[in-house]
C-alpha cells in the first residue's frame, strides 16, 4: 500500500475512533471506563510494591538521605533526573512552576525531591509518608513505560526532563540498575542469586540508560558470552493492539507480561501461574524459588494484581503508536515505502499495519543472522518482530533487543548482508526515510 492509500485511510479510521469515542463517552462507561481505570493503575498503582523496595531494599532511605531521617547523602532532584527519572509537570502547582523557571528551587537538595514525590510528581515512584518523613517507596509501570515531552524547560533542567506525560513511550534515559543499585540493603537479591551485594551492585551498575534484565532473576546470567551486560532495552509498550507476543522474546500476551513484571519484577501482592519456569535447567533459580506457581492460597481480597489486569490491558491497547508525519510528497518517503514492500523484503515480516507479522511473530537468531543468547532465556528459544511504529520515538539506546546496532543504518546494512538484498547508499538511505515516518 502506498503513502497517499494509507494518508486517507487513516483519515477515516480517525474519523470512525472518535465517532466511537465519542458514543462510549456518552454512554457513561464501557471501554472508556475501563480504559480510565487501567490509565490509573498504569501511572499509579503500586501494586502493593512497596513492601518490597521500601520494607525490604529500604530505598526511600537512600532517597531521602540522613539529613531526612535516611542514610547517605540523598537523592537530590539533579540526581534524579541525571538517572532518568521524570517529573510530571501537570502534577505541580503553578506557583512551584514559577519558582523552578525562575530558578528559585534548589535542585541540589533531596528535601526537593521528596516534595515532589509528596505531590505525586516523579513518573513511575510513589513515595509514602507518616507528616513530612519518607517511610517507603513503590514503583508503577509508568517508571519505565512512560516519559516526558519537550514542553518544560528551566534553568539546571533541559527539555525532557519535566513535562507531560507520554505513557507507553520507552524511558530510554532511566539508569534503572544505578536506582537500584542505591539501596541500602539487597540481601534479599543477593541472596536470591546466590552472590554478595558487592556484586549484586555491579551487575546493576553494568545495565545501564534504559536497560534492564528481566531473565537475571529467573537464571541468573549477568553477563553475554562476549562479557557484555545481559540486560536488553526497555521497549515501548504502545502499538500493541492486534500484536501477539510482546516483549522481544515473546514469553506471551499484554495481560501475560503484566501479570509477569508485578509480580516477579515489580514484587506487588499478586498471584502469577507459568509452569515453564519450573524448568530447572532453564531457568534454575526460577524453578528453586518457584516463581511457576506464585501465591497459589493467597486470597481474593488480598490480591493487588489479577482485580486490574483487565482494565490495564484495556489501557495499554488503547495507546496508539506516535504519528511521526507521513511527509507524503518527500520523494525519498515514497521511494523508501516502495522498497519496504519490495526489494528490501521489509514487509514479509514487518507486515503493515501491525508492523510485525500477524499470528506467531517469532524467529529463530539464525533466521535474522544474529546469536541465540537472549532467544535462550526465554521459554520458546526464538526472537519476536518487533513492530516498528513509533520507531523515531526509540532511538536513543540503539536497536534490537540489546541496542547492538547503534543506527538504523547499522541495522539495514546488517540485513542487507543477512538476506543479500544488494541495496544501494542511496536506497538505504531512502528506507530509513521511511522507518521515520512510521
Amino acid at each position: 500500500m502506498r503513502i497517499r492509500n494509507r494518508v486517507w485511510k487513516a483519515a477515516l479510521f480517525g474519523a470512525v475512533a472518535a465517532v466511537l469515542a465519542a458514543q462510549a463517552q456518552r454512554g457513561g462507561g464501557g471501554d472508556a471506563q475501563k480504559i480510565a481505570e487501567g490509565r490509573k493503575t498504569f501511572r499509579f498503582d503500586t501494586f502493593g510494591d512497596e513492601a518490597f523496595w521500601g520494607d525490604t531494599l529500604k530505598l526511600h532511605q537512600a532517597i531521602a538521605g540522613s539529613k531526612l531521617g535516611g542514610v547517605g547523602a540523598g537523592v537530590s532532584p539533579k540526581t534524579a533526573l541525571a538517572v532518568g527519572l521524570k517529573v510530571d509537570a501537570e502534577a505541580l502547582p503553578r506557583t512551584l512552576v514559577q519558582q523552578i523557571q525562575s530558578g528559585g528551587v534548589n535542585l541540589d537538595d533531596p528535601a526537593t525531591t521528596l516534595a515532589l514525590l509528596k505531590m505525586n510528581a516523579v513518573v513511575g515512584v510513589t513515595g509514602v509518608f507518616d507528616g513530612d518523613q519518607l517511610k517507603s517507596v513503590g514503583i508503577q509501570c509508568a517508571l519505565c513505560h512512560s516519559t516526558v515531552d519537550q514542553s518544560f524547560t528551566a534553568p539546571g533542567i533541559p527539555a525532557g526532563n519535566v513535562g507531560r506525560r507520554l505513557d507507553g513511550w520507552a524511558n530510554r534515559d532511566l539508569n534503572v540498575g544505578a536506582i537500584i543499585a542505591l539501596a541500602p540493603d539487597l540481601s534479599v537479591v543477593a541472596n536470591l542469586l546466590g552472590t554478595d551485594q558487592a556484586t549484586v551492585r555491579q551487575v546493576l551498575n553494568s545495565w545501564g540508560p534504559g536497560k534492564f534484565d528481566a531473565e537475571l532473576f529467573l537464571d541468573g546470567k549477568a553477563f553475554r558470552p562476549d562479557g557484555k551486560s545481559a540486560a536488553t532495552l526497555i521497549p515501548p509498550a504502545f502499538g500493541l493492539a492486534g500484536v501477539n507476543l510482546h516483549t522481544w522474546t515473546g514469553w506471551g500476551s499484554i495481560p501475560y507480561w503484566n501479570a509477569f513484571v508485578a509480580n516477579l519484577e515489580m514484587h506487588g501482592k499478586g498471584r502469577f501461574f507459568d509452569p515453564r519456569l519450573n524448568d530447572a535447567v532453564q531457568f534454575p533459580i526460577a524453578a528453586k524459588n518457584h516463581f511457576g506457581n506464585v501465591n497459589p492460597d493467597l486470597s481474593p481480597d488480598d490480591d493487588r494484581i489479577t482485580p486490574k489486569l483487565a482494565a490495564l490491558h484495556e489501557y495499554q491497547l488503547s495507546l496508539a503508536a506516535p504519528k511521526a508525519g507521513r511527509q507524503a510528497e518527500n520523494l525519498a518517503v515514497q521511494r523508501g515505502d516502495q522498497l519496504f514492500s519490495g526489494r528490501a523484503r521489509c514487509n514479509n515480516c514487518h507486515t503493515e499495519p501491525l508492523w510485525t507479522e500477524p499470528g506467531w511473530n517469532m524467529h529463530k537468531g539464525a533466521e535474522v543472522c544474529i546469536d541465540e543468547f537472549q532467544a535462550s532465556r526465554a521459554p520458546d528459544k526464538a526472537y519476536r518482530t518487533a513492530p516498528l511504529g513509533g520507531l523515531f520515538t526509540h532511538q536513543k539506546g540503539g536497536f534490537y533487543h540489546d541496542g547492538r546496532f547503534a543506527t538504523l543504518l547499522d541495522v539495514v546494512n546488517h540485513y542487507d548482508d543477512c538476506m543479500r538484498l544488494g541495496l544501494s547508499a542511496g536506497e538505504k538511505s531512502d528506507l530509513i526515510a521511511y522507518l521515520l515516518t512510521l
